[in-house]
């Protein structure tokens, strides 16, 4: 009897114990999200400035005729620089056709590099990129001045750009969207300046 009490006794020490721990880690982890601020596109200074004109171009299109880029009076493009040879940006081909489909009302998803054609073109037959304007310009990479990849460039109907930056994933993306809708730069810009709180 005097066993089976101590063991009781035992026991309920043990559950006591790990329900003050859950507590502590579920307390941890709401701490954690409170401070991890939230994550825009990596806001580069190079090339053209937001709200700068982009210069008028028409590029050659490896999926169909030439590519006119910037220039008023067109619509919204959402310009995304990737390589044959980048992981992530092939892991956000999948984001970047979810996000031509759900915003094709207002802009036209632009996919850009340089290098070799062949490349670019087994690219484009293994991940079924067909349908999408596939610009091949060295000069499109220098007039934005893309150092690093996966690099996107939103540019407005107006033809000037309203958000630029290195992406990794879709949520910074849609980071661009939300800079341009609200006019700061990047989430980072907006905590950075208090209107935002981290």
């Amino acid at each position: 009897m005097t066993i089976l009490i101590f063991s009781n006794i035992a026991l309920w020490v043990v559950v006591l114990v790990q329900i003050a721990i859950i507590f502590a880690l579920a307390r941890q982890i709401g701490i954690l999200f409170e401070r991890v601020s939230p994550v825009g596109a990596m806001i580069s200074d190079s090339g053209p400035e937001i709200g700068e004109a982009v210069p008028a171009m028409r590029l050659p299109n490896l999926n169909g005729a030439e590519l006119p880029l910037g220039g008023p009076e067109g619509r919204a493009q959402l310009v995304f620089f990737l390589s044959t040879t980048c992981p992530i940006c092939k892991a956000l081909l999948p984001a970047i056709r979810s996000i031509r489909d759900d915003e094709r009302g207002w802009l036209d998803v632009v996919l850009a590099s340089d290098g070799r054609e062949a490349a670019h073109r087994r690219l484009i037959e293994a991940e079924a990129l067909d349908s999408f304007p596939y610009v091949l310009s060295p000069d499109l990479g220098m007039t934005f001045k893309v150092a690093k990849l996966p690099f996107a460039v939103l540019i407005g109907p107006d033809g000037r750009v309203r958000a630029k930056g290195l992406v990794n994933s879709r949520e910074q993306l849609e980071s661009l969207f939300t800079a341009s809708e609200t006019g700061i730069p990047s989430l980072q810009a907006a905590v950075a300046s208090g209107r935002m709180t981290a």
